[in-house]
């Protein structure tokens, strides 16, 4: 079910579907797509840069890496187009977080997951008590 929202964009109130921006806002986004990926099918700007492709078209880079993070724009067809991890912000080609984030997350989550299991390790050890009712003494 449509429901009322305000467009991440322009703040203007339109009734949500599929999109979080309204239809002025998506039709420029569009052209902007346009503009960017007619700069990169010329075969002398596949290996623009973002900076590079920003510059060039008046496209802001952050609507460039929706594009990518979309997957309208492919990493793999255009070596050099990289985008900052979302933790630390070195240059990644794909995913959201680079190797190093990545593992460091990874491990962090193992240590708790290792801590959690010591802690109720002992509470189980601790609280290990039984108790015999109606046992007869002879």
């Amino acid at each position: 079910m449509a429901e009322l929202a305000n467009c991440s964009r322009c703040d203007a109130v339109f009734v949500k579907t599929v999109r979080d921006i309204c239809k002025t806002c998506y039709q420029e986004e569009e052209a902007a797509f346009e503009v960017v990926y007619r700069f990169l099918r010329d075969r002398k700007n596949r290996e623009a840069t973002m900076m590079e492709i920003s510059k060039a078209t008046g496209v802001e880079e952050h609507l460039i890496i929706k594009f990518i993070k979309e997957k309208r724009l492919r990493t793999s067809q255009f070596p050099k187009l990289a985008y900052p991890c979302e933790r630390c912000g070195v240059e990644i080609v794909k995913g959201r977080l680079c190797g190093n984030c990545s593992a460091d997350i990874h491990q962090g989550l193992t240590q708790h997951e290792e801590s959690e299991k010591r802690k109720a390790e002992k509470e189980i050890r601790e609280n290990h008590t039984y108790y015999a009712y109606g046992v007869d003494k002879k």
